[in-house]
């Protein structure tokens, strides 16, 4: 029924593609008829750019600049990390949102997930407040209101130190 109704439409449209190639081929065959010469010119392919795609740019882009991020963050708050391996059983996981304008400040942030541990959640928004500014994101990697929305997990140690997921080392296998 779709196909009736398709080819109805085309019919009524002038005939589609099929058509448009049948008139071309007897302008064709009536020029040569006539003694005329004529070149036909295929149209032009578009380039085909040895570039990624936009969003694989980004995404390279975005993991970069949030490794930048962490790393300010562990450089400002040096004795709140947590060297080595997180124990097996971590005391908390602390998942923070926050806004980042195109100077680094951070314009806004607040706890996104966490398991209830107050002291672990005011530790992880102090510990972005302490390394602000962050660096300059890429200016791609902003909206249209010249910001960027990011999330980061902090995760906690019994003793309250912690490492961020991004930079974080294998947690431990063992419960001890």
């Amino acid at each position: 029924m779709d196909t009736d109704l398709n080819r109805s439409r085309t019919a009524r449209a002038g005939g589609g593609w099929r058509s448009s190639a049948s008139r071309t081929i007897a302008l064709g065959a009536a020029l040569l008829a006539a003694g005329c010469t004529f070149t036909l010119t295929p149209p032009e392919r578009p380039a085909v750019s040895a570039l990624p795609p936009p969003a694989a740019v980004n995404s390279a882009t975005l993991d970069q600049y949030r490794a930048a991020v962490a790393q300010r963050i562990a450089e400002r708050n040096p004795s709140y990390v947590l060297q080595g391996m997180p124990q097996a059983m971590l005391r908390s996981l602390v998942v923070v949102s926050f806004t980042v304008d195109r100077d680094g400040r951070v314009l806004q942030s607040a706890v996104y997930r966490t398991n209830g541990d107050d002291e672990a959640e005011s530790t992880a928004l102090a510990t972005l407040r302490r390394a602000a500014p962050l660096p300059q994101p890429p200016e791609k990697l902003l909206n249209g209101r010249g910001q960027l929305e990011l999330f980061e997990d902090w995760l906690f140690n019994d003793n309250g130190k912690f490492q961020l997921r991004e930079l974080a080392s294998p947690q431990a296998q063992t419960i001890n």
